[in-house]
């Protein structure tokens, strides 16, 4: 939970990141992390900095290009009494695994009658930076809501890039922590000390009461700025951050489209089957029969992801598609109103590809 007296700075999210492993680390012998590059002078976008150091090879190392035998690895480790914190640098090559993460590490609790718990974290990176292009920009986490025993967290801010580790790192079941490329270089208070953000919790970022804005991951910051676009032309978004996928706090959801009457859920993902179908789904059968909703998913245009700057600018959703969706939704039909793009309502620093 949140501590209140504590020191809070401004940290970078991949240093909020770095600073929670290293605190669990030293709080908890059990704890170890390993993955491809973890020890490399990159050390995972500065994730893993002066860990293999601090804490020696035996606790911080690297591993075999092998996604499928190193998650096994992390399993058997679980099983043997370990907490390991695994790696994967992009999400897309976590289908290598799949075996492993949805017919073991999501099962053996159930299977073995719950004498045997697996307490793995699977860290994996998302989304576009540079041409990532059709192999390197997948975002498959609505693969693994849909799997019973696993968890699913997907972190914006710095302060819950710590607090979901943590959260994740303690928990008995194997979770899945999904971090946007672009959200590594985001800068927010943090607090010191070791603090958890609880699994099915989310949070209204901003409150409004013509519309519910809903965006998962990086999308939580273009819907951020897609409310602000809104307000200059007098509607009020209610924006809201899921935070963990998997337990999904619908509540929060519901009660904000009971208020506004309309949903607009910003997917990194291709929309079809996606997060934002489930979200839309679940709500609309809650409020069936109670009140009338209009809704609408963005995500992905339904084709591969491209690797142009030019193409990236269509295929992926924006602050301004967002804002001009969501008018459009309210006033019914298309309005032709289009933001205004030079006021710079909400920086996003990116510093180059991995």
């Amino acid at each position: 939970m949140f501590l209140k007296k504590t020191k809070m700075r401004k940290l970078v999210f991949t240093d909020a990141i770095l600073e929670a492993t290293d605190q669990l680390l030293k709080q908890d012998p059990k704890v170890l992390v390993f993955g491809l590059d973890v020890d490399d002078p990159k050390a995972i976008q500065g994730t893993t900095k002066g860990l293999p150091k601090k804490y020696g090879s035996k606790r911080i190392f690297g591993t075999p290009l092998s996604e499928d035998a190193m998650t096994g690895a992390a399993i058997g480790m679980a099983l043997a009494g370990l907490r390991p914190i695994h790696i994967h640098i992009r999400m897309d090559f976590m289908l290598l695994a799949m075996n492993q993460l949805i017919n073991i590490a999501a099962k053996s609790h159930y299977m073995y009658g719950g004498t045997v718990n697996i307490p793995i974290v699977i860290r994996s990176m998302i989304g576009k930076s540079w041409g990532q292009g059709a192999q390197h920009s997948q975002s498959f986490y609505s693969f693994f809501m849909h799997v019973p025993g696993l968890k699913v967290v997907a972190p914006t801010t710095p302060y819950d890039a710590k607090g979901c580790l943590i959260e994740a790192v303690k928990d008995n079941n194997p979770v899945i922590y999904i971090e946007h490329r672009i959200l590594h270089f985001q800068k927010g208070y943090v607090p010191e000390k070791l603090y958890t953000v609880p699994a099915g919790k989310a949070r209204i970022t901003a409150k409004g009461k013509d519309i519910t804005l809903v965006g998962i991951s990086y999308m939580q910051l273009e819907c951020l700025k897609a409310q602000k676009y809104l307000h200059t032309i007098g509607v009020e978004a209610e924006v809201i951050d899921p935070i963990w996928l998997s337990p999904l706090d619908i509540d929060t959801i519901v009660e904000s489209v009971k208020k506004t009457g309309r949903l607009v859920v910003v997917d990194n993902d291709w929309v079809t089957c996606g997060a934002g179908s489930e979200i839309v789904s679940q709500v609309i059968e809650k409020l069936q029969g109670k009140k009338e909703v209009k809704v609408k998913r963005m995500g992905f245009a339904p084709v591969t992801c491209p690797p142009s700057p030019t193409l990236e600018q269509l295929f992926y959703p924006n602050a301004s598609t967002i804002a001009q969706t969501s008018y459009n939704l309210i006033q019914g039909k298309e309005s032709g109103w289009i933001p205004d793009l030079e006021e710079n309502m909400l920086e996003t620093e990116f510093k180059g590809p991995f």
